[in-house]
């Protein structure tokens, strides 16, 4: 609904804007054409943050025009993409019917945002779960690489099919510095306000150092425009020196609990070891695999029974519990309700396993479809389908090939199986699955990225604040609802750590593979299009925050209350109306 609601606006004050540029392409119409020489004198009379893109120059045509010009303009012609939406919206549409056009666009937005949420969370994030369960993983090297991977995934494949076109990369950035922005202000502040609370000190000055340094060294490739393949690997390089610094730091951690602890064994009292580097103490003491368990043993059935295949296969496509369904409120219902189709269809194409469950969520019918499914949808969607079409020595197509030997491989499994125990290369279903919903998400993100583009050019909005709204929202509200709602249950810190610890990987991984793989695509550096004076709004107003925070924070003896998340919430409304009076011209270097 805000989503929304923010487009009006926009719209509102988007018409105002082309109005005011009115007399200038009126004076000009005639040297704005199809033909490429003209697009320079045009350029010349477009606001500063749209100067390198010329796609942008179709709103200054008449409705007659448009449709030639979308369809005769490189810049216009999105390689990423299943749908082309300039040409929807300027070609399929008729022109009276632009609001029309804006509203269902928006709602497509919303299903994209929903589809990335779903694919991430049921999906995505649990077999990567799994697959640093089969690698043994201790639970720090996890959370900062397979779970920071896994809730940072929509974020990550957003940046990199921007940074695929250079026109979108201003997507990127303002969705990877509004995201920051967002989490450490709207999020970090209701978090305080909802549970005030101690943060642990020396973890949380670790992660805003470390995210400082990232968002500096971004600014550093901004300012000079580009970046090289050396550069890029010490970008990537610095998350790494900052996993390092989290398993070094809890393997002392532990060392000093355990020295502790050992040197006290002999005494009466016992005084519990406190550590600012921890910041675990708030934990729950069951792990979720232990609920899980205990949960489904209390509904198990006294005498084993064996369930029919076709059973096994309704009943895993079935995504709503029954006696959740009757705990939970209306309106959770009704979303649930809306939501089923799509799980519905998410489940037929990408396994999950599960290391928590006994059976490790074996559906042995369901899993045999998913090898057909499966490779079928990485086929059909990689690449926004480039090889659906594919024919082997120009006879064969690709698709038919990947069809025939999933259902071969289905038939084996199916086979050699039984519904009750899972085999022993049911691991390698994991694997599947997160290659699936990996090439899923990135589909979906290039998707949102098209879109977003196109309302930037109908809107007349540049990409950044276009990325630092709509795309930075959409990727972090899921975060923002589960981050206030473990606060509430009463563990801030982990809430607090959640904020710093997914964004200092978003960022890094974001910008710098991004870099990297269109340095592969086009062999050369990568160039970087800042949009003029809100760029720079955009990384002083996230380094600001940042610093403050490094500021206050310890003033305040790390006591996160009221007060400062008031200050937070504050502090990003005040960035926000700066940055939308500087996208419509009313801030303005002189």
């Amino acid at each position: 609904m805000s989503a929304a609601v923010f487009l009006s606006l926009l719209l509102v004050l988007s018409g105002h804007q082309q109005t005011t540029w009115g007399s200038h392409v009126l004076r000009n119409q005639s040297a704005v054409g199809l033909a490429p020489q003209s697009s320079t004198n045009t350029m010349a009379m477009m606001p500063e943050n749209n100067n390198n893109d010329e796609c942008d120059l179709v709103m200054n045509l008449s409705a007659i025009d448009r449709c030639a010009f979308v369809k005769n303009t490189p810049d216009c012609d999105m390689e990423d993409g299943f749908i082309n939406y300039l040409r929807v919206s300027f070609c399929l549409l008729p022109p009276n019917l632009t609001p029309l056009t804006i509203t269902l666009c928006i709602i497509w937005l919303l299903f994209l945002f929903v589809v990335l949420g779903l694919a991430a969370a049921k999906f995505f994030c649990p077999n990567l779960s799994a697959i640093s369960t089969s690698m043994h993983l201790t639970h720090n090297v996890a959370g900062v690489t397979f779970l920071a991977l896994g809730n940072g995934a929509p974020d990550i494949f957003s940046a990199i099919a921007a940074f695929s076109h250079p026109h979108t990369a201003g997507l990127a950035v303002g969705a990877l510095f509004g995201a920051g922005i967002f989490v450490t202000t709207i999020v970090a502040g209701s978090v305080a306000l909802v549970k005030p609370f101690a943060v642990a000190s020396r973890p949380f000055l670790r992660d805003v150092i470390f995210y400082m340094a990232a968002v500096f060294w971004t600014f550093l490739m901004l300012y000079r425009g580009t970046t090289t393949l050396g550069e890029t690997l010490g970008y990537l390089g610095l998350y790494v020196v900052y996993v390092l610094t989290v398993v070094i730091s809890a393997y002392i951690y532990n060392r000093q609990k355990h020295s502790i602890n050992s040197s006290v064994r002999n005494v009466a009292h016992i005084p519990e070891f406190h550590s600012s580097d921890s910041s675990d103490d708030d934990v729950p003491r069951q792990t979720r695999g232990s609920i899980q368990q205990e949960y489904e043993s209390e509904y198990r059935p006294l005498l084993p029974y064996s369930e029919s295949t076709c059973h096994v296969l309704l009943s895993s496509l079935n995504p709503v519990d029954s006696r959740e369904w009757r705990r939970k409120p209306w309106s959770w219902r009704v979303l649930k309700g809306l939501k089923t189709p799509l799980e519905v269809l998410l489940l037929l194409c990408i396994p999950v396993v599960d290391p928590d469950k006994e059976d490790k969520n074996w559906r042995r019918p369901l899993n045999c479809l998913h090898l057909i499914t499966a490779p079928l949808v990485c086929v059909l969607t990689f690449q926004s389908g480039i090889y659906g079409d594919y024919m082997i020595q120009g006879q064969f197509p690709l698709w038919l090939l990947i069809l025939l030997l999933g259902l071969f491989l289905s038939a084996i499994v199916f086979c050699t199986t039984t519904n009750d125990c899972p085999p022993n290369y049911h691991p390698l279903f994991a694997l599947l699955g997160f290659v699936v919903s990996a090439v899923l998400i990135s589909a979906v993100a290039s998707e949102v990225v098209s879109l977003l583009h196109m309302l930037g050019v109908v809107l007349s909005l540049s990409n950044t604040v276009l990325g630092l709204t709509m795309l930075a929202w959409g990727n972090s509200i899921g975060d923002c609802f589960s981050d206030i709602t473990i606060a509430r249950q009463g563990y801030p810190r982990m809430a607090i750590s959640a904020c710093f610890g997914g964004i200092i990987f978003n960022m890094l991984f974001g910008v710098g593979l991004g870099c990297l793989v269109q340095m592969v695509k086009t062999h050369s550096i990568v160039q970087f299009e800042t949009e003029g004076l809100l760029t720079w709004i955009l990384a002083g107003s996230l380094g600001l925050s940042l610093v403050l925070s490094f500021v206050i924070v310890p003033l305040c003896r790390f006591h996160l209350g009221r007060t400062y998340g008031i200050f937070l919430l504050a502090f990003y409304v005040v960035f926000l109306v700066i940055a939308l009076l500087t996208e419509f011209g009313e801030i303005r270097v002189v």
